[in-house]
């Protein structure tokens, strides 16, 4: 069994994991847990012998826990990836992949604020309070690796402004953090549902440039957004609303 490549999940014991069918394995003697982090690293020594990929399932997500191996290949592995990191070749290409990176970054950042003032469409009389909000949501949405709707590359641009509005308020403008939540199947998702028909609605008076009350809960969010900016920034804001 040890010749044979398998996804496996974790075991009740440290040194074993479990196979689909529930079946319990005891990993070999000379193996060693290599930790996740590293891709190059684990290509390569997926590549050069049997593994076990150990994946365990959260939800409907699963993670990664690492892949056991012979510890012998591991070590030769590491030791090779680590000598070609230290070359200068790969230092450059590093330096220019990074600053790409950078570069599409700073970009899709902009596209994304963008595309959340064009879902907001506010009134010219709340144009200071879209651009507040747009700053926020851009803010908490886009940087990499932070797991937000904003990072994901299966619907448009367009779609995940929207979406990242609709989130932003449902934890600024709405009780959601604090509700208490039936653990029925579906509940938490009607919940969501609910509160964003609720952000559409209020989105839609500042579209009609109706004036914002002091009540109003996104009027509340943002007075706390201008508090941070500077007093000529705040009193504008307080004026266009």
């Amino acid at each position: 069994m040890p010749n044979q490549n398998r996804v496996v999940a974790p075991g009740p014991e440290p040194r074993s994991v479990l196979l689909e069918s529930g079946e319990s394995l005891t990993v070999p003697s000379n193996w060693t847990l290599l930790p996740p982090g590293d891709a190059l690293v684990t290509r390569r020594v997926k590549a050069a012998g049997p593994t076990w990929t150990v994946q365990e399932k959260k939800g409907r997500k699963k993670f990664s826990r690492g892949v056991w191996a012979d510890r012998a290949i591991i070590e030769a592995k590491l030791a090779e990836v680590e000598a070609e990191r230290a070359t200068p070749e790969y230092q450059r290409k590093l330096a220019a992949g990074r600053k790409r990176a950078a570069q599409a970054q700073e970009a899709y950042v902009e596209d994304f604020g963008k595309a959340v003032l064009d879902f907001l469409d506010f009134a010219p009389r709340h144009h200071g309070l879209a651009e507040a909000i747009a700053a926020a949501v851009t803010a908490h949405a886009t940087p990499v690796g932070s797991g937000t709707v904003a990072r994901t590359k299966r619907i448009s641009v367009q779609q995940r402004s929207e979406a990242a509005v609709i989130a932003w308020m449902r934890h600024q403008t709405t009780a959601y953090d604090h509700m208490k939540i039936a653990r029925i199947k579906g509940e938490r998702r009607r919940v969501r549902r609910m509160l964003a028909q609720r952000s559409k609605e209020l989105l839609e008076s500042y579209r009609r440039g109706e004036p914002a009350r002091e009540s109003c809960p996104l009027a509340r969010a943002c007075a706390q957004l201008q508090a941070a900016t500077s007093p000529a920034d705040s009193a504008r804001s307080r004026a266009e609303m």
